[in-house]
């Protein structure tokens, strides 16, 4: 399956992402060797997700999460 996801960050900030494993994501986050954006803002916390049977059709959601205002996002949590 292919996801897309939210995270928040330690610092309340939120982190939109895709990939194929939620909890392989968020070890890596946590590790630092997930995105730059995170890097700095460990822990992470995956507070959202959303279960696509294409890595296409997950790319677009993800691309349209991004758009969303903070507030769309928190409402979507």
């Amino acid at each position: 399956m292919n996801y897309v996801y939210i995270a928040r960050c330690a610092d309340g900030t939120l982190y939109t992402g895709y990939t194929v494993d939620i909890s392989k994501r968020a070890k890596a986050h946590n590790e630092g060797k997930g995105a730059k954006y995170t890097k700095s803002r460990r822990p992470v916390k995956i507070v959202y997700s959303e279960e696509f049977n294409s890595k296409s059709e997950a790319l677009k959601r993800e691309a349209a999460i991004k758009k969303l205002s903070r507030e769309e996002k928190l409402a979507l949590i």
